[in-house]
């Protein structure tokens, strides 16, 4: 039976990027060194330069942008890891291994050493946003012209909440960075992150539909065997399901292993994509094309504790 695509997201964050992904149409494992009680989607928490990156159909990374970022002071720069070259050589190695992702996509923003990178532009996907993003990939990717041509202005996601921009505005409210972004569950620190899930919709896509293809047919078949994706057909969102729940691991666990199995067969996990933990049915799917995890916040601070606890006592 087929099922999703697999696509490793690191530096996850709370799951911009991976949203994106999955509403293209890929099953989704993130990692992050820190917890992130906000991802949507199974979470690993490791660190990015030493997590397996075996068993997965495409590898995602958006490594810290701080050092390379126009609002950094330039003396503070320093202060932050440069990790793209060493993100950049993890994925060349991984790729030419067995079992190592086909297609991996390295993200940043602009004036990072990105090499031969595409830009994604907010604006010309009609977002609230301008947030010009930089995608590097071992894969050919189109990227977006700019249109910057609406009369209202880019909403500011940046800072800390409620700032003072140029000594007379307010900075936008969460509800209005989250309506801009097209992002419905994170919080603004999260929010201020993050990369718009429209952002890699727009490049899963084409992933999914030329790159994941074109290789399946141009090997004669739909799959690599073992433990990969068969990309003639995408599954449809899995049936009712309140038992099921999507886990969430720390320590050295290999993302392989220990999530495999949520992407066999036809189905993906369905807490978070129709019911909330509680039971209680979630709100309707927004435009971002992905189900709120949560009926409420109460819920999604039961779930941080809960998680936290098992954390703790492991």
């Amino acid at each position: 039976m087929s099922r999703r695509p697999l696509l490793l997201d690191l530096f996850c964050g709370a799951g911009g990027a991976g949203a994106g992904y999955h509403a293209a149409g890929f099953d989704v494992v993130g990692v992050d060194i820190r917890p992130q009680p906000d991802y949507p989607f199974p979470f690993l928490q490791a660190d990015a330069l030493t997590v397996d990156l075996t068993g997965y159909d495409v590898v995602h990374t958006s490594p810290p942008c701080q050092r390379y970022c126009r609002a950094t002071p330039a003396g503070r720069r320093d202060q932050h890891p440069d990790l793209v070259a060493p993100m950049r050589q993890r994925l060349i190695e991984a790729a030419a291994s067995p079992g190592g992702p086909r297609v991996w996509v390295i993200e940043n923003v602009p004036g990072a050493p990105l090499v031969d990178p595409v830009t994604v532009c907010g604006d010309s996907l009609r977002l609230g946003v301008r947030r010009h993003r930089l995608f590097e990939s071992n894969r050919p990717l189109a990227g977006t012209p700019c249109w910057h041509d609406r009369p209202a202005p880019a909403v500011a996601v940046y800072g800390t909440y409620g700032q003072r921009r140029k000594g007379t505005d307010t900075g936008a409210t969460t509800d209005q960075a989250r309506t801009a972004m097209g992002i419905d569950w994170m919080p603004w620190p999260a929010l201020t992150q993050a990369i718009p899930p429209a952002y890699t919709h727009w490049l899963g896509v084409q992933i999914l539909t030329r790159h994941l293809a074109d290789d399946a047919h141009a090997a004669g078949q739909t799959s690599r065997g073992a433990g990969h994706v068969q990309v003639a057909s995408v599954t449809p969102e899995p049936a009712d399901d309140t038992t099921h729940q999507v886990p969430s691991i720390t320590g050295d666990a290999t993302p392989s292993a220990a999530f495999r199995h949520l992407a066999a067969g036809d189905e993906t996990p369905s807490t978070g994509f129709r019911h909330c933990r509680c039971g209680q049915p979630l709100p309707a799917r927004p435009a971002t094309g992905r189900w709120p995890r949560y009926c409420s916040h109460a819920c999604r601070q039961a779930a941080y504790r809960d998680r936290t606890s098992k954390e703790t006592a492991a």
